[in-house]
């Protein structure tokens, strides 16, 4: 694991209102010495592939493919995932999305560092105790992660922490 890279673990890329967020974040943590992993950026020579899979004609064919297709980019995603030292998870939203969520999982799973970075000011836990969906913040927190709720806290975040 490199300690110096950060995997940005979020659904950020799925809309394009979203994906505008991606290249701050990305921005943000290498003025802070971090190198970011963004898997939506690392999947972009992906791009033709799936329109090929998806405009197969026979169902069958096209399920195959698709599967084919996504079971590639979810081992590009765990490979790039090992190839860090620590995750930031992007954990806005009325819930945590389960790509972002088995990210973390996975990562507290291989003893990474999971820090969560939560803008939205939406209530996203079960009760008060908690600011997101308990198990995904007891592994943030497990794993000696934290949740901030603003890019100046997650830059402070970033400066202040050994890079391992």
């Amino acid at each position: 694991m490199n300690a110096m890279k950060v995997f940005i673990a979020s659904p950020l890329g799925f809309a394009e209102s979203s994906r505008l967020f991606l290249p701050k974040l990305r921005e943000r943590l290498q003025e802070l010495g971090w190198e970011p992993v963004d898997p939506w950026a690392s999947s972009m020579d992906l791009e033709e592939e799936l329109r090929q899979a998806d405009s197969l004609a026979g169902p069958l064919d096209r399920r195959r493919e698709l599967h084919r297709f996504s079971m590639r980019i979810a081992e590009r995603n765990a490979s790039l995932l090992r190839s860090c030292g620590r995750v930031l998870a992007v954990l806005d939203g009325p819930d945590v999305d389960s790509g972002t969520a088995s990210e973390i999982g996975y990562a507290f799973g291989l003893g990474m560092r999971i820090d969560g970075y939560r803008g939205d000011f939406r209530r996203g836990g079960e009760n008060d105790g908690v600011v997101i969906d308990l198990q995904v913040q007891y592994w943030i927190e497990q794993s000696g992660g934290k949740i901030v709720r603003s890019l100046e806290e997650m830059d402070a975040l970033f400066q202040s922490r050994e890079r391992e």
